[in-house]
């Protein structure tokens, strides 16, 4: 019975396999069934390829399928029952064996039925990652590895092997069916379907031969051009330009929604038909004419769209029994092109009136284009311009005229210059002429195979290089025995330029500089020298600064002790040039001329001072005598004796004369002091005099001289202080009088101008020297010259001082031995007046 059970379970083993391989075949047959309810997702084609698909198999091929299914249900069906039946019966082991050996050749030849065709079922159960793979292996890899059938890549190239990993990966996640027709990498046709069967993913990988080969093969063309069909009626429907076609009698048998719109019709059905033209019918004769020649008509036409003339580039082809054509717009390209050559006219115009000479040679080495500069630059006849000679006969005739350079091997320079037309870059060349010019000639060849030569006339630029290169050295030699440092710096901040000197005075290296530091740079290596952050961000500032570009310039004294005068100066080309100066002992002798006047300066206030206090001291004391003198000379005190009365006279005028000095001395030091105020008020000019003459009429009896008054009638007044103006012109009458001889006459006189009221005192005494009249002002200044005149020297010193506190001037005209005019000019401006005054 062990036997009998055992020999039952490899039956029901065999059974199983025989059930998956049938399953497995029956894969294609499932695919039949399944077919109906897919291209409900798919396209038209896609049913179309399937409807192929299913037709693969022959009419014999699904007979025998069906007789398998059937025999192989009915087989299984009964060996189960055959089995239960034993089993319950007892039979003998013998007959169990033979039945399932019967069973096992069914399974077997059913097996062959279904593989009767090679190819490959590769099965995944759900949740499964371990494949089931059956059939023919050896169709793609080596039969001892099936396994290989998995790594697409081995049997197949990288694009379609990457296509097949995408397909099986949709159908194991998503149950996504899959048809696709390879080429292995053998190049035979392979097929692999994929589809979900009974809760797995199954995948048969067959070679497609013969008859299955050639069907496939029209169905991918007949799908092809289907598609490029639709391809081609779409583009055709949505392209702007008019489309048509038109059968054999010229009846129009398609047309697209731009030649609708081109022949002013409703529709395309309206167009075709009434058989609307584009054309008109001297253009429409033309073309069926050619057309009926057997020949292509091409033809840039005029169409009227939409009341708006424009220009189309009309194509028509004969194709079959009748033709088809094309308009397509070519307004924008007409009007481009008109553009284009009136903008070659208009470049034409402009390379004539440019005044280098520019030759345009085309691909057959001919005279294209020239400009007049071109012929006077060589001196060329227009008539053998015009007549498009070569390049080589210019150059010729040019060589006959030695205007050309001299060559040794003029064959192989004129070989060298016509490379230009094989070159592919412009090349620069300068031609030095036997008359003594130089030409630059440029070569620039052109994409279509010409050349063009620009020639400039560059004798002057040389001319004016060289001359430029000798102001250059002549200039760098002026810069270097400069005894002032010079540096130049550009925008950029660097050094561009320096003298001998400068490196010197900063101890800088020549080296150095020469690599073109930046002035931060510059300004590090001179602090041991000078560390002032401030002045070098001034300096810096300065040169980098875009903006208040002006001279600035910096006194630098250094920690040794030497003093530099520094100019800034902004440069016209944006640089910057600084200079240095060693003012070191300038500077020194200046501070000691400080030095000098700041004593002279505090030694004439100490002077002042003394004066002024001495001059407060003096005047009680003054005051006490003449008190008393004016006590004594009084009767009332008692009679003096003649000799008393004459002593007391020398003291009375004694005193009076020291007050009138000690007086004047303190108004000269108020006045330097800065506290003397005017009492401004209407001055009679005719009193003012009177008054002063008044003062010396003793001295004038004394010495006998006559006083002259001249004064302008109906002169009136002015605005002055009139104490200080009688006290000006007293002492004017003083002065003059003190020099004037005896029985001499002095002269005052008073007129008014537009501006002033001016007032002259003039004199016939010994006259001032030149080198002494500028000194008569000063303090304590008095030269007798021969005169009777002593003083004390403060008189003019006050003139002055109060004719320019109201805002006037004085002046002296003198000539030796003839006497001395002294002028004073008071404003009538009475704004002056208060700001001298003030």
């Amino acid at each position: 019975m062990s036997g009998v059970i055992v020999a039952m379970r490899r039956t029901l083993l065999s059974c199983t396999s025989l059930a998956r391989s049938v399953r497995s075949g029956l894969t294609g047959l499932a695919f039949s069934a399944l077919l109906p309810a897919y291209p409900a997702k798919a396209g038209d084609l896609l049913f179309l390829d399937v409807i192929t698909t299913f037709y693969n198999f022959t009419h014999q091929e699904i007979a025998a399928l069906t007789a398998a299914f059937s025999l192989l249900g009915f087989s299984v069906v009964a060996a189960i029952l055959l089995m239960h039946t034993r089993v319950r019966a007892a039979k003998s082991d013998a007959g169990l064996r033979a039945e399932i050996a019967r069973l096992q050749v069914a399974a077997d030849r059913y097996r062959a039925l279904l593989f009767a065709e090679p190819q490959i079922l590769i099965a995944w159960a759900a949740g499964d990652n371990r494949p089931q793979i059956s059939g023919d292996v050896s169709l793609l890899v080596p039969p001892e590895q099936p396994q290989r059938v998995l790594a697409f890549g081995t049997w197949l190239p990288p694009e379609p092997a990457l296509q097949m990993d995408h397909a099986v990966d949709g159908l194991r996640e998503s149950g996504e069916s899959f048809l696709l027709h390879l080429t292995s990498s053998n190049g035979h046709a392979i097929e692999a379907m994929g589809r979900a069967v009974g809760g797995e993913a199954i995948v048969r990988i067959r070679e497609l031969s013969g008859l299955r080969r050639e069907l496939a093969e029209t169905n991918r063309r007949h799908k092809a051009l289907l598609e490029e069909t639709e391809m081609l009626l779409g583009f055709a429907a949505a392209a702007p330009w008019p489309i048509w076609a038109k059968g054999r009698k010229g009846e129009l048998t398609y047309a697209n929604a731009a030649y609708a719109r081109a022949a002013d019709a409703a529709s395309i059905d309206d167009a075709m038909s009434r058989n609307l033209e584009v054309l008109d019918s001297d253009d429409r004769g033309a073309m069926e004419r050619a057309l009926a020649g057997h020949a292509d008509f091409s033809a840039r036409l005029p169409i009227v769209t939409g009341g708006e003339r424009r220009i189309y580039d009309v194509r028509a082809i004969n194709i079959g029994d009748g033709s088809v054509g094309v308009a397509i717009d070519a307004s924008e390209a007409d009007a481009l092109r008109s553009a284009l050559v009136r903008m070659a006219e208009a470049h034409r115009r402009t390379l004539d009136q440019l005044s280098s000479g520019v030759a345009v040679f085309d691909a057959q080495r001919r005279l294209a284009f020239y400009n007049d500069s071109y012929r006077r630059l060589w001196d060329l006849d227009r008539a053998f311009l015009d007549s498009n000679p070569d390049d080589s006969s210019v150059l010729d005739r040019l060589r006959a005229s030695r205007k050309l350079p001299e060559q040794p091997d003029f064959r192989a320079w004129k070989a060298k210059l016509h490379e230009a037309y094989r070159a592919v870059e412009a090349a620069k060349d300068t031609w030095y002429l036997p008359d003594g010019r130089a030409l630059s000639v440029v070569t620039t060849p052109s994409p279509e195979g010409g050349v063009t030569y620009l020639f400039d006339d560059v004798t002057e630029s040389l001319d004016l290089a060289r001359r430029f290169d000798g102001l250059i050295r002549v200039q760098r030699e002026t810069l270097d025995s400069l005894a002032e440092g010079v540096a130049v710096f550009g925008s950029n901040g660097r050094a561009r330029l320096f003298n001998p000197t400068f490196a010197r005075m900063w101890r800088l290296s020549p080296e150095a500089m020469r690599e073109e530091p930046h002035i931060d740079t510059v300004a590090d290596w001179c602090r041991p020298l000078f560390d002032d952050p401030e002045a070098w961000r001034a300096i810096r500032a300065a040169i980098t600064g875009i903006e208040n570009r002006v001279d600035v310039p910096l006194k630098l004294e250094r920690k040794d002790g030497s003093v530099f005068d520094c100019m800034i100066r902004p440069l016209p080309d944006g640089a910057t040039m600084l200079t240095f100066q060693d003012i070191t002992d300038t500077e020194n002798v200046e501070r000691a001329l400080r030095e000098r006047n700041e004593a002279l300066e505090a030694a004439d206030q100490m002077k002042v001072d003394f004066v002024h206090h001495v001059s407060y001291e003096l005047r009680a004391p003054l005051t006490t005598i003449i008190g008393f003198a004016h006590f004594l000379s009084d009767p009332s005190t008692g009679p003096l004796t003649p000799k008393q009365a004459e002593y007391l006279d020398y003291v009375t005028k004694s005193t009076n004369a020291l007050l009138a000095l000690t007086n004047n001395i303190l108004d000269l030091a108020t006045i330097d002091a800065g506290a003397m105020k005017l009492e401004l008020g209407p001055v009679d000019i005719i009193k003012a005099i009177e008054a002063a003459a008044e003062g010396i009429q003793d001295r004038l009896a004394t010495d006998r001289i006559r006083l002259r008054v001249e004064i302008e009638p109906n002169i009136g007044s002015f605005v002055g202080d009139e104490r200080r103006v009688v006290q000006v012109l007293y002492n004017l009458l003083a002065n003059a009088v003190g020099f004037s001889p005896q029985g001499a006459t002095v002269g005052i006189s008073a007129r008014r101008t537009d501006r002033a009221v001016v007032f002259a005192v003039s004199d016939s005494g010994p006259g001032i020297a030149p080198d002494l009249q500028d000194k008569v002002f000063d303090w304590f200044e008095s030269h007798s010259h021969g005169s009777r005149h002593r003083g004390a020297g403060l008189g003019l010193s006050l003139v002055r001082s109060f004719v320019e506190l109201h805002g006037g001037k004085v002046r002296v005209d003198s000539i030796v031995g003839r006497g001395t005019t002294v002028t004073c000019d008071f404003p009538t401006d009475q704004a002056a007046q208060r700001n001298a005054a003030e």
